[in-house]
Formats: structure tokens, sequence, C-alpha cells
């Protein structure tokens, strides 16, 4: 029997049996597995990478990845992100040209954070940690065009990263109280007599239960419930304004009483409900679009004992069959973020200034600290278009048109892959020029395919061909490539077939 074949078996065994510890989970973890679950849980690996999860079982192996988690960045944050935003009598006094710079600041503070946060990805020791403050960017998403001060998207990256795999009932509460998110969702102007619904729904529709959870009565009482939760207009910090809040009693989900705003969060806490509802959206982000009811229910019981624990809702998931099911692997569509950080790792490209990166990621789809409005970014199939493919296409015809690789060219520059970046990010944002060399990376290409025993001009084997193919595709590629290709051409085939756009 195949690997494939016998891995499905043994998930389907399991699947049906409900039995954590299946002889699949018993199983040692090959190259293959190791990439699968890396590359599902942070950003296409190096070989250094991969190595040390072979031999280990999906236990071993789940524990070790879970234990590299971090609460906060390596990279240490702009300077300005310290800063007090321009107090109210400030920005009254400033003249139309001061107006006009304090926006154009704003942009390129946003533009420099867009940098920070992928360079943090490509250098994290981390990507586990990075891959799940995406995720809850994603599922709280707030962003630039309704929060205006940078340094409050700042914040609340903090704030997500330092309970991406903490408790998601603290993460719940503090986001609720988050400025970001205060102004993104009009939760500072609720108050008493005039309370603001956008907050009540959203954290019901898209952040606890789920469409079709609650009635509009339900998020009429809890927006009543939320009043008093402020920002102070000179430094739009938190504060709360027992003036502006609505004491009166109000019935949530069937419970009365005198709530305010963190009971009524509680309230959703309490529902069986809530923890389906994330680990569901954690099943589509980590193993395949299409839940499987009876290994999600175990999954979402778990994370509920265990008080909201990410990790352990994290846990049980990479530890179901259906997670290291061969039919599930080659599913999903790398995001942008994935495509352009997992390039840059899983080749070890030397990299200058990380801002080109950010914006071609906003030119593919993702432009980070931007969702496109509160439901976040759509994703899996909605990041293929034939534009997106094409210029993901593009990306990586670039980088080997940038190359010279060979004996005597064993670091080619990749300035002109840097400078097409450059270029496709200036003409999409409208941005001030900028030296293509600050964007410069660097590709050892020979370096890279001596882990198979060849150099871009030679040919590559069978074993080698299919030694590559596993390292770069969850699949067989579907475009044929050339008979007696060189490896570096054999390389560019494998990176511009569809399939490189899956995990």
């Amino acid at each position: 029997m195949s690997r494939a074949a016998a891995s499905a078996s043994a998930s389907a065994s399991a699947s049906a049996s409900g039995d954590a510890d299946s002889d699949g989970d018993a199983a040692l973890l090959d190259a293959d597995d190791a990439r699968h679950l890396i590359i599902r849980t942070g950003f296409a690996p190096r070989a250094s990478e991969v190595s040390p999860y072979v031999g280990l079982t999906r236990a071993q192996a789940v524990a070790r990845l879970i234990g590299t988690a971090r609460n906060e960045a390596l990279t240490p944050l702009p300077a300005w992100t310290a800063e007090v935003p321009p107090s109210r009598a400030q920005r009254r006094a400033w003249t139309p040209d001061e107006r006009r710079e304090a926006q154009r600041q704003r942009g390129a503070r946003y533009d420099e954070l867009r940098a920070w946060w992928m360079r943090e990805m490509l250098d994290t020791p981390a990507p586990l940690t990075e891959r799940m403050t995406l995720f809850w960017h994603n599922h709280f998403a707030s962003g630039q065009d309704k929060v205006y001060e940078p340094q409050l998207m700042a914040a609340q990256n903090v704030l997500l990263r330092r309970d991406a795999l903490g408790s998601f009932a603290t993460l719940l509460h503090a986001v609720a109280k988050n400025p970001a998110m205060l102004l993104y969702l009009d939760g500072a102007s609720n108050r008493k007599g005039r309370p603001n619904e956008n907050f009540a729904r959203e954290v019901m529709e898209l952040f606890t239960l789920g469409e079709g959870q609650y009635t509009q009565r339900d998020v009429a009482e809890a927006a009543r419930a939320y009043t008093g939760w402020s920002l102070d207009p000179d430094t739009l910090g938190f504060v709360w304004r027992p003036d502006l809040h609505d004491d009166g009693e109000k019935t949530v989900l069937g419970r009365s009483g005198a709530f305010g705003g963190d009971q009524v969060l509680d309230i959703l806490l309490e529902q069986p409900q809530t923890a389906r509802y994330v680990a569901a959206k954690l099943w589509r982000e980590f193993v395949s679009d299409t839940p499987d009811d009876a290994q999600l229910a175990v999954v979402a019981e778990r994370f509920r004992a265990s008080g909201y624990d990410n990790k352990a809702a994290l846990g049980a998931l990479l530890m179901t069959p259906a997670f290291w099911d061969e039919r599930n692997r080659g599913v999903l569509v790398s995001s942008p973020v994935e495509f352009i950080a997992g390039t840059i790792r899983r080749f070890d490209l030397a990299y200058g200034d990380t801002l080109p990166l950010a914006r071609r990621s906003a030119a593919l789809g993702e432009n980070l600290f931007n969702p496109p409005n509160v439901k976040g970014w759509p994703g899996g199939a909605a990041w293929i278009n034939s534009s997106s493919l094409l210029s993901r296409k593009q990306f990586v015809e670039q980088l080997f048109r940038a190359t010279q690789a060979g004996p005597s060219h064993a670091r080619g520059t990749m300035t002109k892959i840097a400078a097409a970046m450059q270029q496709d990010a200036q003409d999409t944002q409208n941005a001030p020029r900028r030296d293509a060399s600050q964007g410069g990376l660097h590709f050892d290409l020979d370096a890279w395919l001596s882990h198979f025993g060849l150099t871009a001009d030679a040919t590559p084997g069978l074993s080698a061909q299919l030694q590559m193919q596993h390292a770069l595709l969850p699949l067989a590629p579907v475009d044929a490539i050339a008979a007696g290709s060189s490896a570096g051409s054999y390389l560019q085939a494998l990176l511009t077939d569809p399939v490189y756009q899956l995990k």
C-alpha cells in the first residue's frame, strides 16, 4: 500500500472511532509530514526547520511546535509607536499645510508598520506566533481606513500577539476595549440613550457566535451594556464613562440583569456555540475549507473545557486525523503574505528594505493593517484569480531573471526583482520613488540546490526531481516540465506551477 493510501486508511478509521490514540498518531513523521505541519502553521520552512521534526510522533511534533510560541515580537517596533497622538488642542491649531503633513506622516508610518511586521514574519524564530497573530488580525478585523493613528494599530498588534496562543477569553475582553476596535466599530460613540449597535452585532456575528445564533433584540440589549466604554479625546486611550452608561436591566440570549459590557462578553463565552464557531474558523485556517463535524466537536469541547486556551484548541486541532489526512494536503491557498514570506524563508534569501515586500502583498490583495471590511479577508480561493495568479508567477519569474546562477555566480544578485517590486508598489500606492537597492534581495541559488547535490546548470535525475518536488509542492505538479531541463530551470518550473500556491 502507498504512503498516501495508508495514511488515508488510518485517518478514516480514526475519524470513525474518534480515537485520538490511533496508529496514525503513533507513526513517526517523515520529511513530507514535517513540512506539512510547518507550512500549515507558519510559513514555508527552511531545510533546517524541517529536520528537527522528522522522526517525532505527531504528539511530540505538535508539542514541540506549540512550545516555540512567543508573546512578543523579536523585531523592535518603530520608536514613534510609543508617542502619544496629537491632542485636540494641537489638532485644532494646525494650519492646512500642517494637516496635510500630518496625513502624509500617518500614511508613511502605516507603511513603516507594515514593513516592520513583514520583517518580523521573515526573522521570527516562532512562525506559528506570527501566523496566529495574523489569524486574530483577520478575526478581530480593524484597520487604517477608520483608525487614523497608526500607534493604535501597532498597540492592537502587540495585544493580538500577546494572547495569540494564550486565552481567547482574555483576548476577547481586551480587544473589546482596545482603542483601535472602539474606533473601527464606533464603540467610542456608544452612549446611554443613543446606543450604537455596530460592535454589539459584530462581536456576536463575527467574533463569537456566528450568523443566525442571536436576535436583533440581543444586539440592541447588548449595545446598551457596552455604553460608557469610551476614549480619552486627547490621548485616545480607553476610559470608562459611568455617566454615559445605561445601567438598566437588559436581556441577552435569555439572561437578564443590569449587565455591563464585560458581563455580556462572559455570557457569549458561556455559549457552547462560541467554542464551536472559533474552532471552525481555526479549522478552515489550518485544515480544510470543510470541517468534519465529529472531529470539530472534539476540538470545540476541548477548547471550552480548557477555559478557552488557544493552545489547547490548536493542539487538539493539529492532532485530529483530518489534519494529517493526505486528502487534506494541498487543498488550501497560501495568502499573499504567506506566499511572499514563505518564498523568502524557504530559499533563505537575504533582504534589505521590507517595505517593497509589504507593498507587493498589498498589490496581491493582502494589505496588512487594512483589511477590506470588518469581515476581514475572505481568503481561500478568493486569493487566486487570473490577475493575482499571473502576478505571483511574475514574482517568481523576475526572481529567476535576476539570478545569475552557476559556478562563477553562486551569490546571484536579486536587484532586478527588487526594482520591479518597488515599481509595482509605487504604481499601486502612488508612493514617492525610492532607491530600488533598499529592497534588494540576494539568492544563493547554487547553495540551495547543493542540498540535492546539484548546481543550477546540472541536469537533475529522477530522484533529485522527486526530492525537489517533495520539498516545494504538496502535490505533484500539474504542468509538464521539459525533459532535460537544468536544475535551475526545473526549479523555476516548480515555482511557477499552480500547485506552488497551495499548502
